[in-house]
This record gives C-alpha cells, structure tokens and sequence, in this order.
C-alpha cells in the first residue's frame, strides 16, 4: 500500500490517520506543495485532479481524501471505524460530507490568511469573515456532540477523521474561539489518540 502527498496537507493526513487507526503501514511518497510532481504523467494517470492524496492499494487507485477513508474504513476497519448498521454509518456519513462543504470551505480562508499570507498582504475584514463563518461550523459540530461521545455516536469511527483533522487546524490556529465546550471534551479526547498525535499535530505550514 502507498500513499502519495505531502504529510503537512490536511486531506493526506486524514488518511494516514486512518491507517494508523487500522494498524496499517503504508509507504508514503511525498509529492505535492514543494515536493512538486502532481503535474507528471504518471501521477496524473493515477489521479487526473493533480492534488493529494493518493492510495494505491494493491494496484486500486483512489482519490478524494474523505472516499479513501471511507473505503479503507471499510475493508480493513468494517464493524469498527465503519459501522455495519446503515442507519449508524450514514448518520455518521453525513458530518464526513459536512466537513468538506461547510467546515473546510469556511476553515480554509482562515488557515490561508494566517499561515500562508504574509502580514502585510492579509485583508482584516475578509479575515474577520472567514472566522465568523468559522466559528458558526463549529458551532453545528458543538451541537452535534452534546450528547454523543463522537461525531458518529457513542464510539470512534471514520466520521470523526475528516472533522478531527479541520479541529486540530482551528485549535491551532491564533483566532477567538467561542465557548464550545462539547467540542472542546471530544478534540481532547483525539489528542490522546497516538496515530492522531502522529498524523494529524503537526507544525501548521
């Protein structure tokens, strides 16, 4: 198994994560960001979208971060970070889904406009905006786990990977935070958990 992308890119940590959670080893191939060679030929052939991550699983190739969770959830993982009972596993889908169309759209500008542009090109009201819009999310995910241990339920499952990974970059991040204290008591929780500590807490760039 391989993975291929840079280990500082959110989306390949997701997956890395999840291979640490499932006990898997797979070598990483850095591309991408300053490593470059997401425009060559034989990348493209694996992943048209030129952008990390990629899996290579045996000669499978997948991309989009959150579907290789998904799938490696479930080969490798099913019953556990992949719950059998539908109801439980698409309750927990649609946070999965969430983190890639209101979390990251909104996380992102912030993360952009704090770590990768210089000071004197950052626009305060864009700024401002973008940890408005920030701090509304986190707010549904605070909402979300105030009365379930995970984003999924009462257990750790893929659900909670896409989303742990945008909350490690919010808690990082030097921005006000509103009161959230049930997505306060579940991020602590990540933090304890070794493939996150290995994956997921690194040093923003």
């Amino acid at each position: 198994m391989k993975v291929w992308g840079r280990e500082n890119s959110i989306n390949v940590q997701k997956v890395l994560w999840c291979c640490g959670e499932l006990g898997l080893s797979p070598q990483r191939v850095a591309v991408g960001g300053e490593f470059g060679g997401t425009d060559d030929p034989q990348y493209v052939a694996m992943n048209p979208n030129r952008l990390v991550p990629t899996l290579d699983d045996d000669g499978f190739f997948l991309w989009e971060s959150n579907v290789i969770v998904r799938y490696l959830a479930q080969k490798y993982g099913a019953g556990m970070l992949c719950p059998t009972d539908a109801n439980e596993r698409f309750d927990g889908e649609r946070w999965m889904d969430w983190q890639a169309t209101t979390l990251w759209p909104a996380l992102r500008p912030v993360f952009i406009g704090l770590i990768r542009t210089p000071v004197n090109q950052r626009d305060p009201m864009a700024q401002q905006k973008a940890e408005t819009l920030c701090a509304l999310a986190m707010t549904q995910l605070d909402a979300r786990l105030s009365d379930r241990r995970f984003v999924g339920g009462d257990t750790f499952s893929m659900a909670d990977i896409p989303v742990g990974a945008s909350a490690y970059r919010w808690y990082a991040l030097d921005v006000v935070r509103p009161h959230l204290p049930h997505l306060r008591r579940w991020y602590d929780g990540l933090t304890e958990r070794p493939p996150f500590k290995k994956n997921v807490m690194l040093p923003l760039s």
